[in-house]
């Protein structure tokens, strides 16, 4: 039943974002399994619009921030005010009670603004005063930095981006996309109206689904040697590698690969894992983990050649 809805979210979607079907499928993957995302691409490329078409199809309250250099985690998780009239304090819930948020350009905002946002991410609850709150259900972040200009910007530490589930990499349209996104954007009349596909409760029972799907245990073993290779490299023969790696992946890596392949079988109909959904996913999912040492930086060995190094190399079973 939820397949066919699925699918309808995504032609809706498509109704307004044109060409990123990549980006589509792994914000889907991150809501079904309640994984959080880093997005990273130049301006322009429809990021903050296709999250927004998304929160409004699956009928999901959503709420943008723009991170700045003068945000306070007060204004992200709320503060307490006081009231004359009621000579005591009120509690003021920020904008991180929401079901999805998206947190622009994560990257220039002072270290305690992004504490504050991935603390909330890990415990999927804030702190105002002495109270403690839940955060609303579901709960997924999808941030956003823009990898070409640097300047007054504060890099997320490596254990605070270890928290996003994926890294994805957004990218330039081909040229038929991109002549279909100026007709369609070029009129100064368009106007997109969105239809609601999914709710809450569907997607609670879309992730029930997902959690039913069946890896193999030759598949689950398939993910850890893969962790594994790049923790030790030299024991997997991968000798030109073991020389660029300073450390390799974290468990959450194991767990989220695990889950993705899960929630990418289901989304292509299927009740089961195979081998091309874990490949497929793995670079999303290590690219960010894997810390390359300075001798990687001047040979100009980028994170990506290693984890194809690794797919290739690493056997099956």
């Amino acid at each position: 039943m939820y397949i066919e809805k699925i699918k309808e979210v995504l032609e809706e979607m498509g109704k307004v974002v044109v060409g990123q079907d990549k980006l589509l499928n792994r914000l889907l993957i991150g809501l079904f399994t309640g994984g959080h995302i880093l997005l990273e691409g130049v301006p322009g490329l429809a990021k903050t619009l296709t999250i927004n078409v998304m929160a409004k199809v699956l009928h999901l309250d959503f709420k943008r921030i723009q991170f700045t250099p003068d945000l306070l985690p007060a204004d992200l998780i709320g503060t307490m005010i006081y009231k004359p009239k009621i000579g005591d304090y009120e509690v003021k819930k920020g904008p991180i009670f929401s079901n999805i948020i998206l947190a622009d350009e994560v990257n220039r905002s002072p270290a305690k603004v992004q504490s504050a946002l991935l603390e909330a991410m890990q415990e999927k609850q804030v702190t105002i005063g002495d109270e403690t709150y839940l955060l609303d259900r579901p709960f997924v972040v999808l941030a956003t930095q823009n990898p070409v200009e640097q300047e007054g910007t504060y890099p997320l530490p490596e254990a605070q981006i270890d928290r996003f589930m994926m890294k994805v990499y957004v990218d330039y349209l081909d040229k038929a996309k991109e002549l279909e996104v100026m007709r369609r954007m070029s009129d100064i009349n368009y106007d997109y109206q969105i239809r609601p596909i999914l709710n809450k409760e569907d997607i609670f029972a879309i992730r029930d689904n997902v959690n039913k799907v069946n890896i193999s245990d030759t598949l689950e073993r398939y993910i850890i040697e893969l962790v594994f290779a790049t923790r030790r490299p030299l024991d997997y023969g991968l000798r030109d590698e073991a020389r660029y790696i300073q450390f390799g992946v974290s468990p959450r890596a194991t767990i989220y690969l695990n889950r993705a392949a899960k929630a990418l079988a289901y989304l292509e109909g299927r009740d089961y894992v195979l081998p091309e959904d874990i490949k497929e996913l793995a670079p999303d999912i290590m690219n960010h983990r894997i810390l390359l040492n300075y001798e990687a930086e001047a040979d100009g060995v980028r994170t990506m050649t290693i984890i194809d190094s690794i797919l290739r190399k690493v056997a099956i079973g």
